[in-house]
């Protein structure tokens, strides 16, 4: 299956857009900082989906542990820009829609690939 067919990556790329929304919103003096390490954080989640979907076993693992890992600080980005009222309420919204379906999608998926290991002979 090509990475672009896949639910997650789909979810992914809505989130890219958000990000890309986020930024518009944000003052010039913090754009330059949060927002472009949403949109950063944002883009490593969409390589890391497409290098896991290429690679089996323990490089599957490892792409999706770095996924996982880039949504958490895509998670506390939106929040610090949502407490501090830069990020609007129903962007905010938003992200912990597809944060969340993306963190359940990847935890699914590193479950499967975890449990689908070989045991060692």
């Amino acid at each position: 299956m090509i990475h672009t067919d896949l639910p997650i990556y789909r979810t992914g790329v809505q989130l890219m857009q958000l990000a890309v929304q986020v930024q518009v919103q944000l003052p010039r003096e913090v754009k330059r900082h949060l927002g472009d390490k949403i949109s950063a954080h944002c883009m490593s989640m969409l390589d890391e989906m497409a290098l896991a979907n290429a690679t089996q076993r323990e490089q599957r693992t490892a792409h999706i542990e770095q996924l996982l890992t880039h949504q958490r600080a895509v998670t506390v980005l939106l929040r610090v820009g949502h407490d501090a009222r830069y990020v609007s309420h129903g962007l905010w919204a938003q992200s912990v829609q597809l944060l969340g379906s993306i963190g359940k999608q990847g935890g699914g998926w590193l479950k499967k690939t975890t449990t689908n290991r070989a045991p060692a002979a």
